[in-house]
C-alpha cells in the first residue's frame, strides 16, 4: 500500500479487534490513574498498551536520530524524526492499530472528560521518539497548539528506569522526574505551568517512547498527523 492510498484510509468508529483491545486497555489505564498537583497537575498511568503491542512498538526498525553534538530541542533534528503517519501506518500494523484506538470516540471522549482536555476538533499526532546518548531537552511547556500531552515509555534497557521526564517548577527550577517504566506514561494538559524536559545524563542504547498529542488546526506539519483529514470527536 502506498503512502498516498493510506492517506485515504479514514479512521472508523468500528475498530479492528487489535485497535479495540488497545482502546480498552488505554481506558483501563486512565481509570487507574494517579493524580499529582505539584508542581502542576499531572498524571501517571501504567499498562498503557498490551504487552504484544509494546513489544511490536519497541522493535520498530526506525533509525535513531544522529545528534552530531547538537541537542536541546527535538526540532533541531526534524529531518530524522518518525511519526505514526500514513506511510508508517501502512507498513506497520501495530502503529495503525494504536492510531485507530487513540482516534476513536471511546478514547477521545474519555481523555476529554477525565482530564478536562480541550481536544474537540483537534488532530492526533503520534511521534515515535528515539533518544541516544547526548540527548537533552530544555524545559518547555507545550503550551499553544498542543492541547494534550501523554509521554508513553517503551524501552527497558540498562539504566532506563532513570530516564523519565524531568519536571520543573519553572524554567529555571527543577522539581523531580517521572518514573520511566515500560508501558507507563506521564500525562498533562499543557498550560503556562507545565514545564518539562530532559536533563542530560547517560543513555545506554536507545530511549524509546511514544509522544501522544492532540493538536489544533494550526499545526503546520500536516504530514506528521495520523489522520490529517479527520479531526477527533468527543461527543
Amino acid at each position: 500500500m502506498s503512502a498516498q492510498s493510506a492517506l485515504n484510509l479514514a479512521p472508523s468508529d468500528s475498530l479492528s479487534k487489535d485497535a479495540q483491545r488497545i482502546a480498552d486497555g488505554f481506558a483501563a489505564a486512565i481509570a487507574a490513574r494517579a493524580t499529582f498537583e505539584t508542581p502542576y497537575r499531572h498524571y501517571l498511568i501504567e499498562n498503557v498498551f498490551p504487552k504484544d503491542v509494546l513489544d511490536a512498538l519497541d522493535d520498530l526498525p526506525f533509525a535513531a536520530p544522529r545528534l552530531e553534538g547538537v541537542s536541546g530541542k527535538r526540532e533541531l533534528h526534524n529531518d530524522q524524526r518518525s511519526y505514526f503517519d500514513a506511510a508508517a501506518m501502512a507498513r506497520y500494523p501495530a502503529m495503525r492499530a494504536v492510531a485507530e484506538a487513540l482516534q476513536s470516540p471511546q478514547v477521545t471522549r474519555l481523555v476529554h472528560d477525565a482530564f478536562d482536555a480541550p481536544i474537540a476538533d483537534t488532530f492526533l499526532r503520534l511521534e515515535y521518539a528515539q533518544d541516544v546518548d547526548g540527548f537533552w531537552l530544555e524545559p518547555h511547556t507545550d503550551l499553544g497548539v498542543k492541547k494534550f500531552t501523554c509521554l508513553i515509555y517503551l524501552s527497558q534497557g540498562p539504566g532506563h528506569e532513570s530516564l523519565g521526564t524531568d519536571i520543573y517548577w519553572s524554567k529555571e527550577r527543577h522539581y523531580g522526574r517521572s518514573p520511566f517504566k515500560r508501558g507507563g506514561a506521564m500525562i498533562f494538559v499543557p498550560s503556562d505551568k507545565t514545564w518539562h524536559g530532559f536533563e542530560k545524563r547517560p543513555i545506554e542504547g536507545v530511549r524509546r517512547s511514544v509522544i501522544l498529542n492532540y493538536v489544533t488546526h494550526e499545526w503546520r506539519a500536516r504530514e506528521q498527523l495520523s489522520f490529517p483529514e479527520s479531526p477527533v470527536r468527543v461527543s
